[in-house]
């Protein structure tokens, strides 16, 4: 069944395709037959009760320094595609915001992939706090005394923005650490809302997992391993990729999320597991797939393609 699709995404001519989910979406896409239209998010506009984008007719090439092709500039009404792809990488501030509610408006009848709305309503560090018996203890807060008596508590502790992403400014403050007031005092200045303060969790030196999940069921996973002398595992600040069994307790975690990611109509999500605890739930743009297949593990953009398939046909 070939559709005609939309993708809204960061630009093309920037992403790096040997790691990049967006792009490996897009490949499946081009080899089910797909149409695909690309624009980027300031390249979308409302007028009167029509959904418009400027952007081209997207040819991809899965090769590093030539991977993609653009032709037939133009302007399009998203509402006669079947499928509009929500894959622009956070920071998710008022611009990120601002796209989910125009996209809303044409959403399901044009299916959307995450649901607008719920991406909206489901920011990574806020959606996991529904699920707070299964994280390591946490605490929200722009206050220092709330924050001082947190480490009282548990000693060891990390300061991670409420909106980050990527790892960036994730901080690990010891028992012994004097920075705190300094770092509470920076993070107050630079950022509006409240921020997270979590316990260390010494398990994520052998490795954060990132579990993908596709309609709510298990895809696929990879081990994401920090530097030696590094907190953060993040891939983008040089965490390295490591193929990962699942445990029982994962598959648990997954069990009790999926009633509600099928709720929202979070088709591509990916969470993050340290040991036995879920730190994040990432559903504005999750990565990893590419790293997935790497290891042997599922072709999950085939798998999201095949739900989506499913869930326009449905519609039609």
């Amino acid at each position: 069944m070939a559709l005609r699709i939309a993708c809204q995404m960061d630009p093309v001519d920037r992403i790096d395709i040997r790691g990049d989910s967006t792009f490996a979406i897009l490949l499946e896409a081009q080899k089910r037959g797909h149409d695909i239209f690309y624009y980027t998010p300031p390249n979308l506009a409302l007028r009167g009760n029509a959904l418009l984008a400027r952007g081209h007719t997207l040819r991809v090439n899965d090769k590093y320094g030539d991977h993609y092709a653009l032709s037939d500039a133009r302007t399009e009404d998203l509402s006669a595609r079947d499928c509009v792809l929500l894959r622009q990488d956070p920071p998710f501030d008022m611009a990120y915001i601002t796209t989910t509610h125009l996209l809303e408006r044409i959403h399901p009848k044009t299916l959307v992939v995450n649901d607008p709305m719920h991406v909206r309503n489901a920011p990574e560090k806020l959606f996991v706090l529904d699920f707070l018996d299964l994280m390591p203890p946490t605490l929200v807060t722009r206050q220092l005394d709330d924050i001082v008596a947190f480490r009282a508590e548990y000693k060891d502790i990390i300061v991670k923005p409420l909106y980050g992403n990527g790892g960036a400014a994730v901080f690990r403050i010891k028992p012994d650490d004097s920075n705190l007031s300094s770092l509470v005092e920076m993070f107050q200045t630079v950022f509006r809302e409240p921020f997270m303060v979590q316990e260390y969790r010494p398990e994520v030196t052998l490795g954060d997992k990132r579990i993908i999940l596709v309609d709510g069921e298990v895809a696929g996973a990879i081990n994401r391993v920090p530097q030696e002398g590094e907190t953060r595992s993040n891939l983008h600040v040089g965490g390295t990729a490591a193929k990962v069994d699942l445990t029982a307790r994962d598959l648990e975690i997954c069990a009790r999320l999926k009633p509600e990611l099928k709720r929202r109509g979070l088709l591509f999500t990916g969470i993050d597991v340290i040991g036995p605890y879920l730190t994040e739930i990432n559903v504005t743009s999750p990565t990893g797939i590419r790293q997935v297949k790497a290891f042997g593990g599922n072709d999950i953009a085939a798998m999201i393609w095949d739900a989506i398939e499913m869930k326009v046909a449905n519609t039609r």
